[in-house]
């Protein structure tokens, strides 16, 4: 017995839509944190051992080094886009309040 090749036809549109729906639907999960299940419907979550969690310990802490220094760089920019958007005057008269002000 041979399949119909109009059978065929019809069914491989909902054979594409189902993968597509199945990527989707894991895409979704793993974006927003749920666990993947196997077939049987457990979770399948990664094994931790010292070494991953050491490194993300490592992370972490780069992490915030370079936020604090992106941080300060943030302000130097804000500091310099002041001194080249002020006009000329005013920006002398500062430093000048600024040099009066130390030597007092």
């Amino acid at each position: 017995m041979a399949l119909d090749p109009n059978i065929i036809g019809a069914l491989a549109p909902v054979a594409v839509v189902g993968v597509i729906g199945w990527v989707v639907t894991t895409w979704l999960r793993v974006k927003h944190g749920y666990p993947l299940e196997n077939s049987w419907g457990k979770p399948m979550l990664p094994a931790k051992n010292n070494e991953m969690v050491e490194r993300i310990k490592l992370l972490a802490q780069e992490n915030a080094q370079l936020r604090a220094e992106g941080g300060s760089v943030k302000d130097r920019l804000q500091v310099l886009e002041r001194i080249a958007t002020d006009p000329g005057k005013r920006l002398a008269s500062e430093i000048d309040a600024l040099s009066t002000k130390a030597l007092n």
